[in-house]
């Protein structure tokens, strides 16, 4: 069976990853995405176990002490991690798997997991992030601010990743993310274990 391919896509808050990797599930067979665990509130609409597994800070730190954890980070006084047996289960499976995960998460992987790829999702300007930020309605002025400045910073490690799209006109971005996940998959390594059957009898 063909082991799936991981994928780290990173973004700073507002750039549209999430929407993009929704999309991408929709329109893409075999891909899945590993739910993270966080520390974090529950904001409203999202659903325990789709969105995150939300946890308490022992829970969380239990969960380190047991190394049950592929990475984990702090972002702003929350914390992330990305549970290792979910993933290596799906792609064991053949699954490739997304990991939507934050520079400090994306070097803590590309370590453990050298052959991963990482993907950098970038807003178009400054101008059109802060308004997507406020448009969103779920924080006050400051808390933007400050989500503002955690954008610079994290885009700063851009040159870290393998690919960057830049998120102006949706649907071109998602077609670009499509791309480089489906021409990972057309590699000769892939297609020989995956047409093992075909390419048998075509030169047998």
């Amino acid at each position: 069976m063909t082991i799936g391919k991981l994928y780290i896509i990173s973004a700073p808050s507002g750039a549209g990853k999430t929407s993009l990797v929704k999309q991408l599930l929709m329109q893409t067979a075999h891909v899945s995405v590993s739910i993270s665990h966080t520390t974090r509130a529950m904001r409203p609409g999202e659903i325990q176990g789709q969105d995150y597994f939300f946890v308490t800070i022992p829970e969380f730190q239990a969960m380190l002490k047991q190394h049950a954890f592929l990475e984990h980070a702090q972002v702003f006084d929350n914390f992330y991690g990305t549970a290792k047996q979910t993933v290596e289960e799906n792609l064991s499976q053949g699954l490739d798997v997304i990991l939507e995960i934050d520079w400090q998460g994306a070097q803590q992987i590309k370590q453990i997991i050298p052959d991963s790829l990482s993907i950098f999702i970038l807003p178009p300007s400054i101008a059109v992030l802060h308004k997507r930020l406020t448009d969103r309605g779920q924080d006050d002025e400051q808390i933007i601010e400050r989500r503002m400045l955690d954008a610079v910073a994290e885009m700063r490690h851009f040159e870290e990743f393998d690919y960057l799209i830049v998120n102006d006109v949706f649907e071109n971005a998602l077609t670009e993310l499509k791309s480089i996940i489906i021409s990972h998959r057309l590699t000769r390594h892939r297609q020989q274990i995956q047409l093992k059957p075909l390419l048998t009898s075509l030169i047998a």
